[in-house]
């Protein structure tokens, strides 16, 4: 039998992820994350293969631990409108309080590696599919419960938040100012709110 690892790997994983934040994928050394990670460069290969192996498991590991438990959580505890409004509030937040300014790492990943690598374009899109996704489950809930327009269908309303949950972690990187933020995301509010007027023809039929 093989020796069992001798470090928390939910720890270096953790340490991994704030170096490729750091610096992003290219700039990151092996011998950075080695030593950010408290590991030899022999444990590191062996434990977790090359560099690109690695930053494949620390997206993957960012993914789970930043968004697709608190996604489940904002759509089993709140309403449709309440759960989108709670992740762009969190999202303005955590961009407020970036002071490096180092922005979402999926979405630096997207910018910086996804468009020259199918391999990671294939991971940044199945994740930015989750973020879409959560979108659309709200909003067929919202449209079905009656919280949010039926105006436009729930793919396009779905991408179109997207759109906003991206450009949004972008420009906080230059301008992380809470008016701007808040500004990019309450007309999409507006649009996702009933026309109490359409209700009303609607029950006058």
């Amino acid at each position: 039998m093989g020796r069992p690892r001798e470090f928390d790997e939910d720890a270096v994983l953790a340490a991994a992820i704030d170096c490729f934040w750091q610096h992003g994928y290219e700039a990151t050394s092996v011998r950075e994350l080695a030593c950010r990670m408290g590991l030899t460069g022999a444990s590191l290969y062996n434990a977790f293969g090359d560099k690109r192996t690695l930053y494949r498991r620390a997206l993957n590991y960012y993914v789970q631990t930043s968004f697709a438990a608190r996604a489940h959580q904002l759509q089993a505890t709140l309403s449709p409108p309440e759960a989108i409004r709670a992740l762009f509030t969190e999202t303005i937040e955590r961009s407020l309080d970036d002071k490096q300014r180092r922005g979402c790492l999926i979405v630096n990943s997207a910018l910086e590696v996804a468009p020259h690598d199918p391999e990671f374009r294939q991971i940044v899109t199945e994740v930015l599919g989750h973020v879409e996704e959560f979108f659309r489950r709200c909003i067929r809930a919202g449209q079905r419960d009656g919280t949010i327009t039926n105006s436009h269908s729930a793919i396009e309303l779905a991408r179109m938040l997207l759109g906003i949950h991206i450009g949004m972690r972008v420009l906080a990187r230059t301008r992380p100012e809470r008016t701007l933020l808040e500004g990019m995301i309450r007309p999409a509010f507006t649009l996702l709110t009933p026309d109490p007027s359409h209700a009303k023809r609607k029950n006058d039929d």
